[in-house]
């Protein structure tokens, strides 16, 4: 069984019109429902980013992945020319990138970390194989001036490049993020 309510005005406990109705079908919203709708209505600042070309990381070190190519960028809050995205925006975001390691060798441990304001934020560094992509998603915490990063790491006892875009459908290397909704 259902039930109908009918009413021209939705308040809040202090007595504030929240949603009103001219009758008609046609609903107004109150500014601050207006505010709270359009704040939850996408997931910006969002970017996608890929490598332009292969890269060479030398052998046990942290190296700043070089992601130099926008697809998207809804905000521009991506910087290529640092490789790093500060959303001047307070949320919690989806941070995550790949990489592969073409010139691998079975001994190599590889990774890939995201960095925060400078300093490795969360990683993810393993590996033994000859060929290795390595992914990364985490949600992180930014504040309107943090910025991220995307590094690797290899150890495989001389230098091994990442695999960069041959075209588009080839990208082997990529960093994205975008705010949660909350």
């Amino acid at each position: 069984m259902a039930s109908i309510i009918k009413a021209n005005e939705l308040q809040d406990f202090g007595g504030n019109s929240i949603i009103t109705s001219d009758g008609a079908g046609t609903i107004t919203l109150s500014s601050a429902m207006n505010t709270a709708v359009a704040a939850g209505t996408n997931n910006t600042p969002a970017f996608f980013a890929h490598a332009n070309g292969n890269q060479t990381i030398a052998t046990s070190s942290y190296t700043k992945v070089e992601i130099d190519t926008e697809i998207v960028d809804t905000n521009s809050k991506f910087d290529v020319a640092n490789y790093r995205f500060t959303p001047a925006e307070v949320g919690y975001y989806i941070i995550g990138g790949f990489v592969r390691f073409d010139s691998g060798t079975t001994t190599a441990d590889c990774g890939i970390i995201i960095y925060k304001n400078g300093s490795a934020y969360y990683k993810h560094v393993e590996g033994k194989s000859s060929v290795t992509t390595k992914h990364i998603n985490q949600v992180v915490y930014l504040d309107a001036d943090d910025y991220v990063e995307l590094y690797c790491y290899q150890n495989g006892g001389g230098n091994q490049d990442i695999n960069g875009a041959g075209s588009l459908d080839t990208v082997a290397s990529t960093f994205y993020g975008y705010k949660i909704l909350t």
